[in-house]
């Protein structure tokens, strides 16, 4: 007698109405999660995918045992806090904070009691999210990935490509708040190399449509595109404007040159998702937030779109490709 038929056997004997179980159900979810993010989900697949493979390689599986409830804000950052605040109200057991600082604050700002795990370029520490690294002390923790603070190091290699140029365009997003730190590091870098920059400000459909205006009218002979989650939800937008005005650009993702970028260099951001999701994933199983220390990427990827290169007419120097981490054919 198969198992199924002795159970309902058991059941009816008992005076119940069982239902027989059904080949292949699934089984129900028995915790929640609340995914928020500043970002889309158009642009974040392959950060979903590592976010669900750190989850599975801690015993949760979406659609098995756990139920994932997502908000995205794409790219509007005015949305965060009520889609923080509808997230705490379904009680979710762990409320992910991805897609930059933003996301971060916000969850921070709907709850002191909900475990957190954040996903952000800048200082959390600074940000009141946890006390130290090490011992993050309240209920927070999570990935640093400090993308908001090497702008500097991609101006460099930028000036490695195009040596000749004397004006550099860099676009950055008013309405992020490191973007304050950001102008501040290009400001300085320029400077310290004798070049020029012109600062394109963006934080939403019109004004970036007005930003690639203005880097056309200025002339401008490459481009750094800033860490921005409102950058990354238009991300094909951006990369077309480069590709388009034969405009050598560097980003903060290496999603962009993946996607026909000319060059990234940052941390590898599928990796922070990752370790997001084993972090959600232990806690949810009984581990607290304190006896999780926040992490820190120890590499920094550098990728080089070499069909690009050809597209730009751009000759990459050989120590840049000997430097780099990937080269895409």
């Amino acid at each position: 007698m198969k198992r199924r038929d002795f159970v309902a056997l058991i059941g009816c004997a008992a005076g119940l109405s069982v239902m027989p179980l059904v080949a292949g159900a699934e089984e129900p979810a028995t915790r929640v999660l609340g995914f928020m993010s500043a970002r889309s989900p158009e642009d974040s697949a392959r950060e979903l995918a590592a976010f669900r493979k750190g989850l599975e390689q801690n015993g949760l599986t979406e659609g098995r045992n756990l139920k994932v409830e997502y908000r995205w804000a794409h790219g509007d950052y005015s949305r965060l806090p009520a889609l923080a605040a509808e997230l705490v109200g379904l009680q979710v057991g762990v409320l992910l904070a991805g897609g930059g600082d933003v996301s971060a604050f916000a969850a921070k700002a709907a709850t002191s009691t909900i475990p957190i795990v954040f996903i952000m370029g800048g200082d959390p520490i600074k940000a009141g999210l946890v006390d130290s690294y090490n011992r993050p002390g309240r209920n927070a923790t999570g990935c640093v990935i400090l993308s908001n603070d090497i702008e500097a190091k991609r101006l460099g290699l930028l000036r490695e490509i195009v040596p000749a140029a004397t004006l550099f365009g860099a676009m950055l997003n008013p309405n992020f708040p490191p973007a304050v730190g950001q102008l501040h590091d290009l400001e300085t870098a320029a400077a310290n190399i004798g070049r020029q920059l012109f600062v394109a400000k963006a934080g939403n459909d019109a004004e970036l449509e007005a930003s690639f205006a203005a880097l056309t009218r200025e002339s401008v002979a490459a481009l750094i595109v800033a860490s921005d989650p409102f950058f990354d939800t238009r991300r094909t937008r951006i990369i077309a404007f480069a590709t388009e005005n034969r405009l050598p650009a560097i980003y903060h993702n290496r999603g962009y040159a993946f996607d026909g970028g000319l060059i990234s260099y940052g941390p590898n951001i599928p990796d922070a998702y990752q370790q997001a999701g084993g972090y959600a994933a232990r806690i949810l199983n009984g581990a607290k937030p304190d006896d999780l220390p926040v992490t820190q990427p120890t590499k920094f990827d550098f990728v080089i779109n070499l069909k690009t290169a050809r597209a730009l007419g751009i000759s990459i120097p050989a120590q840049l490709l000997a430097r780099a981490d990937e080269v895409i054919e």
